[in-house]
């Protein structure tokens, strides 16, 4: 076992940086404040004022008292769709929280967001949420309250493969996994979004308020000439008691929310993982102090061990191969008792045996080798992996490539590609080109993967980028005949800098669910130990097999 960590917190540079990533923080609270509160105050006020909860304050009432939930795609469309008026978190609510002593996957639309509706992202997040059902084998809970698809953009939600339509196929592939899915009807359910519900296990619904039919009142008059209302077509006790579609009326939305309470806590006890967890202990340096850790420019040098010695228990690792490939660290440890694999970027410039010096954040062919051998071992042994990922990319020039670095790269990206332990990822710092395959991004399919506030995501830095985007433009003009002055160049310059920026913020890459969310970097042990009991759900796992991998 190895200590790693050293007091900072009296060092003038990390109180600097400590009052820099308080300041982002503050800052993503004020926009994670205001996208709690979906259409606004005045939808929140028409919502209260039929008898109905909140989308979020019907999670509060279902999870148990003394439980968290933990939300995840908060900031899912956050600047999008600006012409319609926007959609906070895409008109629906998601994320894990314990019902009756189980975890639980909880999908809620938030009717104060244009009625619910269906925005294309809202049903990419909706597939999110049962892929994270379907590989955690969690029971899943819907609490519908939607108009339906968003007309003005059916197009881009309803015919692809990963489309509105794959949600109603997931449900039948989940019960026949023997996954549970209630739904709980608690508002309008209409058209094609009334198969989610009925397609469920078991579906209640709340009398006065809740209603579910294939087309509403006025499609019936235009369709066939008939004269009817929604509650004749489709009301409680018209889908309970005369079609037999639903199971329960509930007179209100507590009412319907102690159900759900009462039919999850008769659910069976079902198999685990069976995933090592020792007693739980605190790191020796408190994991606020990560704040201080991290600089406040992205491509400055810092000890990783540093920031890992802030989330491990006891700030204790089993480090592999220690002294060699030394800008990858590998690494076992525990996390809030959980026995897990570390891969992390060392992004401290190291000096290898033989004198020479390696960038930090850069993966070398010693490094890449060892993650591989490393993430072998950890299958073998049935040990989760967690990715602390701050790459900046592989090593480039004449003397890596003559070194087999795309051979070597492409062992550690088979590697974990094929890995069939649970994989957590969460993006410190930079995630840059094929760096961000290698160390589990979001198409290596991590059970979570989530994001520091200042992380950047992107093909390359933004520096690097601005520059070659900024020569392809010059030409192009000089091409056309036209000249460019220096002044032209720089204003030119940065605002091609300013987008790039923006479009590798993690803002960005959440609000397109290219991550499941940004987290305080002082919650990270939090969030991973949930991973892992959530991921300890499925006993399911697979063989593990790297097929074939060059020498």
């Amino acid at each position: 076992m190895k200590e790693i960590g050293s007091q900072l917190k009296d060092n003038r540079i990390f109180l600097k940086q400590e009052d820099f990533y308080k300041n982002i923080l503050r800052k993503l609270e004020a926009i994670r404040k205001k996208t709690e509160q979906g259409g606004g105050e005045k939808a929140i006020e028409r919502q209260r004022g039929k008898g109905k909860l909140t989308a979020r304050e019907r999670i509060k009432g279902l999870i148990d008292p003394d439980s968290e939930f933990m939300e995840l795609n908060t900031f899912c469309a956050h600047d999008m769709y600006r012409e319609y008026g926007g959609a906070p978190s895409g008109g629906t609510v998601m994320g894990i929280g314990k019902v009756s002593g189980r975890n639980a996957l909880i999908v809620a639309n938030d009717a104060t967001v244009k009625a619910g509706a269906w925005f294309p992202i809202t049903a990419k997040k909706n597939l999110r949420a049962q892929e994270i059902a379907m590989e955690n084998r969690l029971p899943v809970i819907y609490l519908v309250d939607s108009a339906g698809v968003f007309l003005p953009m059916q197009e881009e939600i309803f015919p692809d493969k990963e489309h509105f339509g794959r949600i109603f196929r997931n449900n039948a592939k989940m019960s026949a996994m023997g996954i549970p899915q209630i739904s709980a009807i608690m508002g309008p359910c209409v058209a094609g979004g009334a198969y989610l519900p009925i397609m469920s296990d078991e579906a209640l619904i709340v009398e006065g308020e809740g209603s579910v039919f294939l087309a509403g009142a006025h499609l019936v008059k235009a369709a066939i000439g008939e004269t009817t209302d929604n509650e004749q077509l489709g009301g409680a006790i018209v889908q309970s008691n005369i079609s037999g579609v639903t199971d329960y009326v509930m007179k209100d939305d507590n009412e319907c929310l102690n159900q759900i309470r009462s039919i999850t806590g008769k659910f069976g006890e079902f198999a685990k993982a069976g995933f090592n967890r020792a007693e739980p202990k605190k790191p020796k340096f408190p994991s606020k102090e990560i704040y201080g850790v991290l600089p406040e420019d992205t491509l400055k040098p810092y000890d990783t061990y540093e920031l890992i010695a802030r989330i491990v228990d006891d700030s204790v690792i089993d480090e592999y191969k220690a002294g060699y490939g030394k800008t990858i660290i590998t690494a076992y440890a525990r996390i809030d008792g959980w026995a897990v694999g570390i891969i992390a970027n060392q992004r401290k410039i190291v000096k290898t045996e033989s004198g020479e010096m390696r960038i930090g954040g850069v993966i070398y062919s010693d490094g890449a080798n060892k993650a591989a051998r490393f993430i072998m071992n950890c299958n073998q042994k049935k040990i989760p992996l967690v990715f602390l990922q701050d790459v900046t990319g592989f090593m480039v020039g004449t003397k890596a490539e003559h070194g087999g670095i795309i051979k070597d790269g492409a062992k550690m990206v088979n590697a974990v590609a094929n890995s069939v332990v649970p994989k957590i990822t969460i993006i410190v710092g930079n995630s840059f080109g094929a760096g961000n395959y290698a160390m589990c991004g979001k198409a290596y399919d991590p059970r979570f993967i989530y994001a520091y506030p200042n992380a950047k995501i992107a093909v390359m830095g933004g520096s690097q980028a601005s520059a070659v985007l900024l020569d392809i433009k010059v030409k192009q003009m000089q091409k056309a005949g036209k000249e460019f002055s220096e002044e032209d160049k720089k204003k030119l310059l940065d605002e091609i800098m300013e987008t790039y920026e923006t479009t590798s913020s993690p803002l960005y890459a959440a609000a397109r669910l290219w991550i499941d969310e940004i987290i305080d970097p002082a919650e990270t042990r939090k969030y991973i130990s949930r991973s892992i009991e959530v991921a300890n759900n499925n006993p399911d796992i697979p063989k593990f097999n790297v097929g074939v991998i060059q020498t």
